[in-house]
């Protein structure tokens, strides 16, 4: 046979392999929202989801004093001290460490549905906020401006630590593993990848739910969604806005959006946004709102005098109205990173690049680690809005067989969905039922 006619053949029969394997995987998958703005928005119906219990034992309200030396601005009083939350069994049981989201905090609704899931699973679960939370940046980061993914890392490291340090049960406490999900599953492999150095928790395994690529790249595409699909841009943000929460005010039924930041209320999702240029327009401004949060929160932990004027000390009676406008609608997560973040990094390293800044940030500064370490696992969607074209396949090349990649969700849409929870648990045990 000709070399030359055999090969094209052979890529015919694979191409025909692969389109069955894929429509094969899909067919078995039904999660029941196709389209991905709509997934992220609602997530997954009730009758979809994976049954959990609906109460847990659980301590909601644990906190843990970081930097004891601290002077914590009188504006934020009441985030002198982190919170977090800790479900627990009364025997020996493994630990399961869990990162939020982008702006979200321990008790956000995915949070409480993995603690939910981990802890019907045999392990003990502790809910920690995203770095990006007002929260953790206030009481736990060491910066006071998180957005450099390894100085985050460290920081949610160094909160690991004093928690197990305070812990009055060690001879309860079994292995550590550890999750977390959109920007927090980025995080945990940078943690992960700390404690390979550090080796205090020694993971047993890692789950990156949803995680970005690059956290510099996919915020700017989750804040262009608000602006760029605005019939006028930014100078439609009024009307939207008001639109949008005259709609919400009247549903009172809550959802749970991308959970970037505080819950939203929603009534049937077609009623409130009947395009799917709304629809991108509402996750771009949860994302706005969050942002908000960290810029002038940051901008306050730093004196950088960007929002708040350098040397203004505010005090718990100001009103916070116009520095949260300016905030908001500001030019957003690149605006942040450089005007508080970039500045203080140059200083240190005057011939250091934006783009070098930020590349530090993205899962393929530690690119090599991820190939070699078979304890780290990836869940993704296709559909996942926050990844650039190729993102997918640099992910499937990275993680082979420990990548788990569903035809449809969103971002982060179907993480509740019950196929999506039973691999979630799965993956941490291996090929053995959880002792406790």
């Amino acid at each position: 046979m000709n070399p030359k006619k055999k090969w094209p053949s052979l890529l015919l029969i694979c191409s025909l392999l692969f389109a069955t394997v894929s429509f094969g995987q899909a067919a078995a998958y039904n999660y029941p929202i196709v389209d991905p703005i709509e997934a992220t928005i609602k997530s997954t119906p009730l009758q979809d989801r994976a049954p959990l219990p609906e109460t847990i034992r659980v301590k909601k309200y644990q906190t843990i004093d970081v930097f004891p030396d601290r002077g914590v601005p009188e504006v934020f009083w009441y985030n002198e001290d982190l919170r977090y939350s800790v479900a627990y069994h009364k025997e020996k049981a493994p630990v399961m460490f869990m990162i939020a989201g982008t702006g979200a905090g321990y008790d956000s609704t995915k949070m409480q549905m993995m603690q939910k899931a981990f802890f019907q699973a045999g392990f003990h679960v502790v809910a920690l906020s995203s770095p990006t939370h007002p929260n953790f940046i206030v009481a736990a980061s060491s910066s006071g401006m998180p957005g450099d993914i390894s100085s985050d890392a460290k920081d949610i490291y160094n909160v690991m630590e004093k928690m197990l340090q305070r812990s009055k049960k060690k001879d309860l406490i079994g292995d550590f593993y550890l999750t977390g999900y959109s920007l927090g599953g980025t995080q945990a492999a940078f943690v992960a990848k700390l404690d390979e150095e550090r080796k205090v928790f020694n993971f047993k395994k890692v789950l990156m739910i949803n995680p970005a690529l690059n956290i510099y790249d996919s915020a700017i595409k989750l804040d262009k969604m608000l602006v760029d699909n605005l019939p006028d841009g930014a100078n439609s943000f009024n009307t939207f806005y008001t639109k949008l929460i005259g709609n919400i005010t009247e549903s009172y039924i809550e959802g749970d959006f991308v959970d970037l930041s505080l819950g939203f209320f929603y009534r049937a999702y077609h009623e409130i946004l009947p395009s799917p240029e709304e629809g991108k327009a509402v996750i771009g401004l949860s994302f706005r709102i969050s942002l908000a949060n960290l810029l002038f929160v940051s901008d306050v932990m730093t004196n950088s005098g960007y929002i708040v004027p350098k040397n203004l000390k505010l005090f718990r009676t100001d009103s916070l109205t116009d520095y949260c406008k300016i905030a908001t609608r500001g030019g957003g997560f690149a605006e942040y990173i450089e005007n508080i973040v970039y500045p203080v990094f140059k200083a240190r390293e005057p011939g250091l690049s934006l783009r070098e800044l930020v590349d530090r940030s993205s899962l393929k500064a530690i690119e090599n680690y991820l190939k070699k370490s078979n304890k780290i696992g990836m869940v993704t969607n296709i559909d996942d809005f926050i990844l650039a074209d190729g993102d997918i396949e640099y992910l499937q090349r990275v993680f082979g067989s420990r990548a788990k990649i569903y035809p449809r969700g969103g971002h982060c849409g179907n993480m509740a969905y019950k196929d999506n929870v039973s691999y979630m648990i799965n993956f941490f045990k291996t090929d053995r039922e959880l002792g406790r």
